[in-house]
């Protein structure tokens, strides 16, 4: 168990475990083998989905939650994001950025959305008026001026151009911004991790895992948002080479920042205070 109470803020599942899919014992089982490893408390993830599908995961991971203060809040990552940055999203699937769409599977667990902001049709607004964390994700627009934060960073969004604005341009010179970055030499080559790490406030970086259901387990593929995914021992990717979330935990990740200098206490406790969360709650 790593000597930093971790939380979680962008997890799909772990274990052979998927949380657009599981059941209530199999988010318990989550909650328990994260907590050995120093995750203390998290935020299960939900993917793009049908409407019937989410609302039923939203009631699972409630039920869950009953049981586990480990269990945070749901971060919605789809529906509401630009189908020119689906990633392995099934497009067919998403809508558009409305309060009448988001009311369709609207709930008090929610706790955090990505959305593609220039979207927006008044949603960012209203989810804000709930208390939401609002993060630009599989987006290209550069206006993060309504947004709390972004997703994943450098992933599933408009990158750096001399030239033009982006999504992450913006997101790297707004010190305003918080900014997710899966730092698992994966998505996110060192050098680039780098200049996140020299551009940005510390206290404006969080740490994620961006964990998939392959993640410690004995699976080689599975399918996940839809879509038939290929583990290598090294990333996990679809059949097209588009690639999916990590295979890591925020632990590990940690610990490889750790053994390449690049890791920062503030990296991880920043995220207490993003959510108003006092880490001696959970340990």
């Amino acid at each position: 168990m790593t000597k930093y109470a971790i939380l979680e803020q962008h997890i799909h599942g772990a274990f052979g475990v998927d949380f657009n899919t599981a059941n209530v014992s199999d988010i318990l089982y989550v909650a328990e083998r994260l907590y050995e490893r120093g995750i203390v408390a998290f935020f299960p993830t939900l993917v793009t989905d049908t409407i019937e599908n989410i609302k039923q995961q939203i009631k699972v991971i409630k039920e869950a939650a009953q049981s586990s203060k480990r269990i945070l809040g749901i971060h919605l990552e789809g529906i509401f994001i630009n189908p020119e940055k689906k990633g392995i999203h099934n497009q067919e699937l998403f809508l558009p950025l409305t309060v009448e769409n988001y009311k369709l599977i609207e709930d008090d667990f929610i706790k955090i959305v990505t959305l593609a902001p220039e979207l927006d049709e008044n949603l960012i607004d209203y989810l804000k008026s709930k208390n939401i964390k609002v993060q630009a994700g599989h987006c290209i627009g550069e206006d993060l001026s309504k947004v709390n934060g972004v997703t994943h960073i450098f992933n599933a969004m408009s990158g750096i151009n001399h030239r033009e604005k982006s999504t992450t341009l913006s997101a790297m010179t707004n010190d305003d911004v918080y900014t997710e970055v899966i730092a698992d030499g994966v998505h996110v080559c060192d050098d680039a991790l780098k200049l996140l790490f020299k551009s940005k406030p510390k206290d404006k970086i969080i740490l994620i895992s961006d964990a998939l259901p392959i993640t410690n387990s004995n699976l080689k593929e599975t399918v996940f948002a839809g879509s038939k995914i290929y583990y290598n021992g090294i990333k996990a990717t679809s059949s097209s080479g588009t690639i999916a979330g990590s295979t890591m935990l925020l632990d590990e990740i940690i610990e490889r920042l750790m053994a390449i200098n690049l890791f920062k206490p503030e990296y991880i406790e920043n995220s207490w205070n993003y959510h108003k969360i006092n880490p001696k709650d959970f340990i």
